[in-house]
């Protein structure tokens, strides 16, 4: 392998990837698997995460499952310790997991905006507090949170998700000030707007979603593999020296 190409291998590395039976994160865990990455799917739904699982099998990527209540408080505790039964340390954690309920601001009572506050940065944050000891024992590791468009502007109907969105852009920022000393570095994606579940009341809406991708500079919304380039790129060794960013995968969105 050339020196360029392995700046961007993935090979003998191990990740978890939260929220990773569908949507984004089972879209990064796939780029990761393609790039030589074993990689642990964590979520709520078992089934989910075995059908997940069972689809980078088919492409021969080596993938476990990891099924878990990332809103619970203990949620990061249990996630450490099975990945010790599974024998998995893992070099690269994505916080993927994630909710929207797209309620109006008047009618979002206080367990909801809980839950994204638990599942969009206390989870991160407790993860990374569990795992990253490992990763700096090594002096190797890599953090990738999924921030978003809401990190940076407020869209209808997602006053909670916009409020935790804000606040994993600036809990990255506090990661990677605690750990890049060690070799750890701590990035977010911050995505446009893609087909997933969670954006599924957007597209299912053709006029919206026309209206949003002719808000971009380059005139589409995304496609999940429009993921893979920046997925890896912070994953790897090409990042080395990029800490406490994030890269919006907007199709130039905020900057139009």
């Amino acid at each position: 392998m050339s020196g360029l190409a392995s700046l961007f291998s993935l090979g003998g590395r191990a990740a978890l990837v939260t929220g990773g039976n569908s949507g984004l994160g089972l879209a990064i865990a796939r780029a990761l698997g393609l790039a030589g990455a074993r990689v642990v799917l964590c979520a709520r739904r078992a089934t989910e995460l075995k059908e997940a699982a069972s689809s980078l099998h088919a492409e021969a990527i080596v993938a476990e499952t990891l099924a878990a209540d990332l809103a619970a408080p203990d949620a990061a505790g249990h996630v450490a310790a099975r990945l010790g039964a599974l024998g998995s340390s893992p070099d690269i954690l994505v916080n993927a997991a994630g909710v929207n309920l797209r309620q109006p601001f008047g009618q979002v009572t206080a367990e909801a905006f809980d839950l994204h506050m638990a599942l969009h940065v206390r989870a991160p944050f407790l993860l990374v507090q569990k795992l990253a000891p490992a990763m700096a024992e090594r002096g190797w590791g890599r953090v990738i949170n999924i921030a978003s468009l809401q990190s940076f502007r407020a869209f209808p109907d997602s006053a909670p998700y916009g409020a935790a969105k804000g606040a994993i852009a600036q809990l990255t920022r506090a990661m990677a000030e605690a750990w890049s000393r060690h070799g750890i570095t701590c990035n977010a994606i911050a995505p446009g707007f893609f087909p997933t579940p969670l954006t599924a009341p957007v597209f299912s809406d053709s006029e919206r979603a026309a209206r949003l991708a002719a808000q971009t500079c380059i005139g589409r919304n995304g496609r999940l593999e429009d993921l893979y380039g920046a997925a890896v790129f912070l994953a790897s060794d090409a990042s080395a020296y990029v800490t406490g960013q994030v890269l919006a995968v907007d199709g130039g969105f905020l900057a139009k």
